[in-house]
């Protein structure tokens, strides 16, 4: 095992499969009765599943700054899930050296019905943080968020833009070996875009591995060092961020495959 100061990602033919449930039921009326009944099995499943990762082989070292591109529903975000450790693979074997701090649907973790401040401690606890080490951090939270005044009001009474604005600034208070974002760049409203903006670009330069995925090409090419591009479930194309994003525009703008076009694994 490396030293902590070398973090890596390690995806060793790495394969995910979810299986479907059908629910029997066809009226309305018995869907909603089910919902009281829910205990008696009313979900069965099914004999359907699909993968939604095949065969992933991926390396990433200390260092790298690694984009993830493709069409809705390719396997990204399910790629940074597996890493952050919510899917267990599978098939295959995943290796993740350094702490990780997981940008991935920031703020569902929340507990509406108590206040910011202790929000803040239960984020910090999901991510291995102490509640000594957040109760530090929580006043430099709330004020980037700018809802200090309200830190002991349970945020089921914040507005959707002071709810967005607490869970990024408590998402980004940090320094991670390994980061992973998943179309996060920014949060809240126009005022607080552009050091939001500021805040992602010094924790991209601070992280020793980061892997974002997103559909802002120019931004990919700009942050990452290297560009995989995943189609169903599989890396389709492994390399140089605008060789990459080139053959990936071609195929989406043509709808045919790109020239002289040959598959990599990363």
């Amino acid at each position: 095992m490396p030293h902590i100061d070398a973090p890596f990602i390690s995806l060793r033919n790495v394969s995910l499969r979810f299986i479907t449930y059908r629910d029997k039921r066809t009226h309305l009326k018995e869907a909603m009765v089910g919902k009281l009944l829910r205990r008696l099995g009313g979900l069965r499943p099914s004999n359907e599943h699909f993968w939604a990762m095949r065969d992933f082989d991926l390396h990433v070292e200390s260092g790298d700054r690694l984009g993830v591109i493709g069409p809705n529903g390719a396997g990204k975000s399910t790629m940074l899930r597996v890493i952050a450790g919510v899917y267990a693979p599978t098939t295959g074997c995943i290796e993740v050296n350094g702490g990780v701090a997981p940008l991935i649907d920031i703020g569902a973790g929340f507990n509406h019905e108590v206040s910011a401040y202790e929000n803040i401690i239960l984020y910090g606890a999901l991510l291995g943080f102490s509640r000594h080490e957040m109760e530090a951090r929580a006043d430099g939270i709330l004020t980037f968020a700018g809802v200090e005044e309200f830190a002991a009001m349970p945020t089921k009474y914040y507005s959707v833009g002071m709810l967005r604005r607490l869970a990024f600034s408590a998402a980004t208070d940090i320094t991670p070996d390994v980061l992973l974002i998943d179309e996060v760049f920014a949060g809240g409203d126009v005022q607080f875009h552009e050091k939001a903006k500021q805040r992602m670009l010094e924790l991209i330069d601070n992280a020793k591995v980061m892997v974002m995925v997103s559909h802002q090409l120019p931004l990919i090419k700009d942050l990452c060092t290297r560009v995989i591009w995943v189609d169903k479930g599989r890396i389709r194309l492994s390399g140089n961020p605008e060789e990459v994003i080139e053959a990936y525009l071609e195929e989406v703008g043509t709808g045919k495959p790109a020239a002289n076009q040959t598959t990599r694994a990363a």
